[in-house]
């Protein structure tokens, strides 16, 4: 007869496991190796399954637990003087509680308990999208959306039943929504439960439905939600509007109506956090002079001076001018990024003018052109 296996090692547990490790690792092994999971290798199997279920049995005892780390298997043989078996034997384990263990993967199959089908549920959350304009998203807004949401059914209060009737306990089931058969196996007797058929798992009968809702409680209407969006959502962010979802069932809470934004895309701006990107063009004789420019934002017009000798690619920075911060007196800045329009097509005597203005300018005026070709002639030298 092959030598039993140390039960520790059964499991993959250390003497030092607690009870929710040794429970854990029972469930993976139990899972892995229930004969009806595995109908291609039944008798491995369930040798393997035995196995695991009867170092279980010892190592989640605590009195087992510590005549076997005592006496070794010994513990459990009569003829060793170990000090007793398991009272009968390992031949099956009538008695010993099965469910928690297959609940997990069994969905309560062998002996797991439901909830209460009578208890409170909450309602279901609600999923709308809404369009923003870049300006109603920096600023916020309040809309009216219309939401199909349920709400108890009038005619019947949300009871299901017609008027002048209620819902009745189950006779099956008793009100439990759900029953609970014996089965006997090799391993034992396994209890398992199912939702009973009579009521649906709903533990009680509607003998009279009501006409308006037929028997569920609820209906499904239109409604119309004022919902308020704040200042600095962005697009793609979320905005939960509490308890305007789907009513709950039994007294249980609403759902939310969980809002989608999504931001239009502005003609002149691009966000960035809560900051505003914006480019501004200015002439080639505005960049050269300086000038005073009406630059946008989204409060309005701001004037700003453009420096004298301002260059292309120049980031302007006004700030406070950018998006509000959710819940919060601060905001984002706005920055200005300036382009230097070239212009195209001039006629014979524009073109002699900027030919004038160029000769009459000493190079040294050109900073960039003066380092570039300086280091060029070093790179060719």
């Amino acid at each position: 007869m092959a030598e039993k296996r140390d039960y520790y090692e059964v499991l993959g547990v250390t003497k030092s496991a607690t009870g929710d490790e040794i429970k854990k690792a029972y469930r993976k092994l139990a899972k892995k190796y229930h004969p009806d999971l595995n109908p291609d290798d039944k008798e491995g199997a369930e040798a393997k399954f035995r196995e695991a279920t009867e170092a279980y049995e010892v190592l989640s005892d605590a009195e087992k637990k510590q005549r076997y780390d005592q006496f070794g298997h010994a513990a459990f043989d009569p003829a060793a003087g170990g000090g007793g078996g398991y009272g009968g034997g390992f031949g099956g384990f009538d008695g010993f509680d099965m469910g928690d263990i297959f609940s997990s993967f069994f969905g309560g199959g062998f002996g797991g308990q439901r909830s209460n089908p009578n208890a409170p549920q909450r309602g279901r959350d609600l999923n709308y999208s809404v369009d923003l304009s870049f300006e109603e998203a920096c600023f916020g807004v309040e809309k009216d959306i219309t939401v199909n949401h349920l709400e108890k059914c009038s005619s019947c209060s949300g009871s299901g039943a017609e008027k002048g009737s209620s819902p009745e306990t189950c006779p099956t089931c008793h009100g439990t929504g759900q029953v609970r058969t014996v089965q006997r196996t090799a391993f034992g007797n396994f209890q398992s439960v199912r939702p009973c058929d009579s009521c649906g798992g709903k533990g009680t009968i509607i003998k009279n439905p009501c006409k308006s809702c037929h028997g569920e409680g609820t209906v499904r209407k239109p409604k119309k939600v004022r919902v308020k969006i704040p200042a600095g959502i962005d697009d793609g962010q979320q905005v939960y509007v509490r308890g305007e979802g789907d009513t709950g069932i039994r007294g249980g809470a609403n759902g939310d109506l969980v809002l989608n934004i999504r931001v239009r895309r502005h003609k002149l701006f691009v966000r960035q956090g809560y900051d505003i990107l914006c480019d501004y063009p200015i002439s080639f004789v505005q960049a050269t002079l300086g000038a005073e420019v009406q630059v946008p934002t989204i409060d309005g017009k701001v004037s700003y001076q453009i420096p004298e000798g301002t260059q292309p690619g120049t980031v302007f920075r006004l700030r406070g001018k950018g998006v509000p911060k959710i819940n919060s007196s601060q905001r984002g800045d706005q920055y200005v990024t300036i382009t230097v329009e070239i212009p195209k097509g001039l006629n014979e005597k524009q073109k002699d003018l900027l030919k004038t203005f160029d000769e009459n300018v000493d190079p040294s005026k050109y900073k960039q052109s003066k380092s570039f070709f300086e280091k060029m002639k070093e790179v060719f030298k």
